[in-house]
């Protein structure tokens, strides 16, 4: 009789790491950050989402080659009125998802404010992220793929266009970050 040790029933050796990942979610009002998560946790996205108020708290773990990977996502409000409470979701995070709308040339300038804040009061070992979302609009597309994907370079951020309503690259974006 052999030993099975901790071989799941698949045949898959259990996950020998777990990583706790404290991850924030930063950007303007109507960008699309709670679609992201919605999308990222719980597989779904709604039309019509309500504004967050504050911030909301979701988990999800992902097991990325022997580590299994736990989230922990502060998804933060974006209207202005809540800006100042942001540090308190960013203080110890190891990584950030600054999101802007593609179709609002807005939106980008003030992710790029977003990116400013983290590298000057964040931990300086951070993982950021920038996410074009609503990839879906793109006939509406007001921000060019090719200056998102500049500044990224030029700031040492991972960057992808991604559509929480087409499900486009929202898990891709989360593993990336894991990695």
């Amino acid at each position: 009789m052999t030993s099975r040790g901790a071989a799941r029933p698949n045949g898959q050796s259990q996950a020998s790491k777990i990583c706790q990942f404290k991850l924030v979610l930063l950007g303007e009002s109507a960008v699309g950050k709670s679609s992201l998560v919605l999308r990222f946790v719980k597989g779904q996205f709604h039309e019509y989402q309500e504004s967050t108020i504050g911030a909301a708290f979701l988990t999800q773990s992902v097991c990325l080659d022997d580590t299994t990977v736990k989230f922990e996502i502060w998804d933060t409000a974006g209207q202005e009125r809540y800006h100042s409470l942001a540090p308190m979701y960013y203080r110890g995070a190891q990584a950030a998802i600054v999101v802007y709308d593609i179709t609002n040339q807005e939106t980008f300038a003030r992710a790029k404010t977003w990116v400013k804040e983290l590298q000057r009061q964040a931990s300086p070992s951070i993982v950021i992220a920038l996410a074009g979302n609503k990839a879906d609009l793109a006939s509406k597309r007001m921000v060019e793929y090719e200056e998102a994907q500049a500044y990224a370079d030029d700031n040492s951020l991972l960057f992808m266009e991604t559509s929480a309503k087409t499900a486009m690259n929202v898990n891709d974006l989360f593993l990336a970050i894991g990695e």
